[in-house]
């Protein structure tokens, strides 16, 4: 199984950090990064932001290991960080992905 992961970060350096950390640790095979406006509730009231999303390929197998170090390293006290599953795909991109990830 497969999984495309969506985690925000405030500004580029910090996504680059957390992309670059991911893809050493062979947790993920591939981190798009993109900017983004964020409006959310937090503490009770509206916010809107500039951040980057990060979009993340990687394999089930590593998810749990993949969480476990963003919580580790991200600067935000509850980071968004979603897990949707990948149903169908290209055969040799996910073959590449779990090649990449030594799942």
């Amino acid at each position: 199984m497969y999984a495309v992961v969506l985690i925000t970060a405030p500004d580029r350096e910090s996504g680059v950090k957390m992309a670059r950390r991911l893809l050493e640790r062979r947790l993920a095979a591939c981190v798009n990064i993109a900017p983004v406006s964020s409006m959310y509730w937090w503490e009770g009231k509206i916010e809107e932001s500039s951040e980057v999303l990060l979009v993340v390929k990687t394999t089930s197998e590593r998810l749990g290991d993949l969480i476990r170090e963003v919580r580790a390293i991200h600067p935000y006290k509850v980071p968004e960080i979603i897990a949707l599953p990948i149903t169908a795909g290209l055969a040799d991109y996910l073959d590449w992905v779990r090649r990449e990830t030594g799942a």
